[in-house]
């Protein structure tokens, strides 16, 4: 990625992100290594721990070297060695081979969200995050973008929005656009300490019931479980007891995860979809990550196609003369790849919440019949993904 940009021409070089998670500290770095003066607006007033794990797929990875972190990433991170599909007993359903995956893509990596969020943070130029900064207005005079906050007023020539599946942004700037849909489950997620890190990973598939395992290079464990459910459905008597209650009785060592998880560490999500929006852009002003396209986390995607989004809009803006022919390309090059991959991930959760009997027999025998090659060969198009070369114009990028 090239250290000065572009789009715009001179003078025209500053940019406003809104959001400070993942999507939004990855568009800052890029943005600012391509020559932009950058302010990212957090509403968050300080940072804190997320108790959760995250799939950094080779896609994701090769998109955070093209930022400089990821050896930073690479030293913090487990790469994972077994990984796959099980059923409530424990018997393999499908099994991921990592280090074909590996050989062919790149690794696959598990880190803690929280420790990703600090690579990036760090790796923004001094003064360039903004905490307490809820943004409350949004005006598009001409070529200049005006953004009122909870510290003032800021002003700049591009506006990027990453301030997740409920963007203030996009409801303001896109007022048509559909909003979020809930996906029919809820998940619980907790960071636990057993004292000795797993050597494997993977899912858990039951009938309108799923638990996921990640290890975390710290020794921790990341456990997610996710159950079909009413939206906003809560368990009074506690989310801890409500997981032990339906997944205590399953597999080593789900069981002693639970009974090593915190009650103060779980947390509760139902989890929505954000369906097909008919553009990423309108001005001056691109959507990205979440804001642009939040998808069901079946396929351990969304982090990575936000990062992906960043790499791609820095680079298509040095290509590109001007602002609007850059976001423009953006558009065409995101907004399929990433819709695209949003329908495979619910179409998995779709499979994986299977409830009927006879349906989640069919889908169980399904697995074990395809063979893991067949499986990496369909995640090809997702994994196979390069960062933009020296003339992302001319190259297909997204």
């Amino acid at each position: 990625m090239g250290k000065a940009g572009h789009a715009g021409g001179a003078g025209e070089r500053s940019a406003i992100v809104v959001g400070g998670g993942i999507g939004g500290l990855a568009a800052g770095v890029a943005l600012a290594r391509s020559g932009w003066q950058v302010e990212v607006l957090e509403r968050a007033a300080a940072f804190g721990e997320v108790g959760s794990g995250l799939s950094l797929w080779p896609n994701g990875v090769r998109a955070l070297d093209a930022l400089g972190v990821g050896d930073r990433v690479r030293e913090q991170a487990l790469m994972e060695t077994r990984a796959g599909i099980r059923n409530t007993s424990g018997r393999w359903l499908s099994r991921t081979d990592t280090r074909e995956l590996a050989g062919r893509f790149g690794p696959l990596v598990m880190i803690h969200r929280a420790r990703l969020v600090d690579i990036l943070r760090t790796a923004l130029p001094a003064g360039a995050l903004r905490t307490g900064a809820e943004v409350t207005g949004i005006g598009l005079h001409g070529r200049r973008i005006e953004v009122e906050h909870g510290r003032g007023v800021s002003r700049a020539d591009l506006l990027v929005a990453a301030d997740g599946i409920n963007s203030t942004v996009r409801r303001s700037l896109w007022p048509q656009a559909p909003t979020p849909r809930y996906a029919g489950y809820t998940t619980w997620r907790t960071v636990v300490d057993t004292g000795r890190r797993l050597s494997a990973g993977g899912e858990t598939w039951g009938r309108g019931e799923r638990v996921g395992i990640a290890p975390l290079a710290d020794g921790r464990t990341y456990l997610f479980c996710v159950a079909n459910a009413p939206e906003g459905q809560r368990s009074p008597g506690g989310e801890l007891a409500e997981m032990r209650r339906r997944f205590g009785h399953w597999h080593d060592p789900i069981p002693r995860l639970l009974a090593a998880a915190e009650e103060e560490a779980v947390m509760r999500h139902d989890i929505h979809e954000l369906p097909p929006l008919a553009g990423f852009v309108t001005g001056r002003a691109a959507l990205l990550g979440d804001a642009a396209h939040a998808m069901t986390p079946n396929l351990g995607q969304g982090a990575n196609q936000a990062v992906e989004d960043a790499v791609t809009l820095a680079a298509l803006l040095d290509a590109y003369p001007d602002v609007e022919s850059a976001l423009a390309a953006y558009d065409r090059h995101r907004r399929p790849r990433t819709q695209l991959i949003a329908r495979r991930s619910h179409w998995i959760g779709v499979a994986a919440q299977c409830r009927p009997a006879p349906a989640a027999a069919l889908r169980d025998l399904m697995l074990r019949l395809t063979p893991g090659s067949a499986a990496l060969n369909a995640l090809a198009p997702v994994l196979g993904w390069q960062p933009p070369g020296r003339d992302p114009v001319a190259s297909r990028v997204g």
